[in-house]
């Protein structure tokens, strides 16, 4: 076993970051060694003040708001990124991590699959990460598992595939504000509107990486980009969680669907509503895989794998494949699989 615990820093105190540090101070074998977050509620106080949990004989770790004051030539195994969902907005924070050469996992969503929106940046970032020894991955539950990464898995039962559909039903009550500025939750149904005509609501970030993820990974070709749509969902009903407020009328979410061709026929179909409080309106949660081909596989979980601990679980999770990789940018479909680390981080690290 190794007999260093393995050192990680944690970029982003929202409400992913700072669920990632909860665990983390359960696990044995790991430590956090520092935190940035820029929040002004945030910054100068003790994680262990932030999160409400005791210290104990652990060291205290203040967060900062400058990484540079964190980030220093392999002061850490791994960083996770919790900041951002565009690959284009956290290449500059992936870059200073890589060449601190500090192996990364970001939850933007866009990370799960680079190359299906940023084939350049995919490209910058694993030159880099081969240049200074790392490993990269984006991950989380979804993109990096429900709609992806489980659909290929359950591709390898199946001599031949027809069709995929892929379901999610879920709440996006455990996500934080930028998570609710992206899918328009709280704002009146007119201006979800304009907002979505204008381009400035993304909705859900990350049917490009999933359909491209399976479609690489059993050998599909697309015949063309996928298309997305995105629906409104207005609430009947007053919801409140710890990061947002919907009144009767206004947008409680959205419905986001995409479809992907192949030989000239629908071959990847992708449903996935959210909303906050769903069970408010009678709405069960749920994920779901259908795949028509021998043979045909339906399968059905209720309710849905929490949005906001799954995040947190496969950040957490995938920390030993990470570092034990070859330096790199990768994805789920490269790594050995997520499981659960119950026993000594340590023992899981090569």
């Amino acid at each position: 076993m190794r007999k260093k615990n393995v050192k990680v820093i944690i970029w982003g105190f929202g409400a992913m970051g700072s669920g990632m540090a909860e665990v983390l101070l359960r696990k044995q074998g790991v430590d956090i060694v520092g935190v940035c977050d820029m929040h002004p509620d945030r910054v100068g106080k003790s994680i262990f003040q932030v999160l409400g949990v005791k210290r104990g004989e652990r060291k205290d770790i203040i967060i900062q708001a400058d990484i540079a004051k964190i980030v220093k030539p392999k002061c850490a195994d791994i960083a996770l990124l919790a900041t951002d969902s565009f690959t284009k907005k956290a290449f500059d924070k992936i870059k200073l991590i890589v060449e601190n050469e500090i192996n990364v996992i970001s939850t933007a969503e866009e990370m799960a699959y680079p190359k299906a929106n940023e084939p350049a940046l995919a490209t910058k970032l694993d030159k880099l990460a081969k240049k200074y020894g790392v490993s990269i991955l984006g991950t989380g539950i979804n993109p990096g598992l429900i709609m992806d990464l489980l659909v290929v898995l359950m591709t390898g039962a199946c001599t031949d595939v027809n069709y995929i559909k892929a379901e999610r039903v879920n709440s996006l009550s455990p996500f934080g504000p930028a998570v609710m500025e992206e899918q328009g939750v709280g704002i009146s149904l007119a201006e979800f509107k304009k907002q979505s005509a204008e381009g400035h609501l993304a909705g859900h970030v990350g049917f490009n990486e999933s359909v491209n993820m399976i479609c690489d990974a059993i050998g599909w070709t697309l015949d063309k980009p996928i298309k997305q749509t995105m629906e409104p969902i207005v609430s009947k009903v007053a919801r409140k969680t710890k990061y947002a407020e919907v009144k009767p009328g206004d947008v409680a979410g959205c419905t986001m669907k995409a479809y992907g061709h192949v030989g000239g026929k629908l071959a990847v179909e992708m449903l996935h509503p959210q909303q906050i409080e769903p069970q408010l309106e009678g709405t069960d949660t749920g994920d779901y895989v259908v795949i028509k081909g021998v043979p045909n596989i339906n399968l059905a979980n209720k309710p849905e794998v929490p949005g906001g601990i799954g995040t947190i679980a496969m950040c957490i999770n995938m920390i030993p494949q990470v570092i034990n990789a070859v330096p790199g940018l990768h994805t789920m479909i490269d790594l050995p699989v997520p499981r659960a680390i119950m026993g000594d981080m340590r023992a899981q690290i090569k």
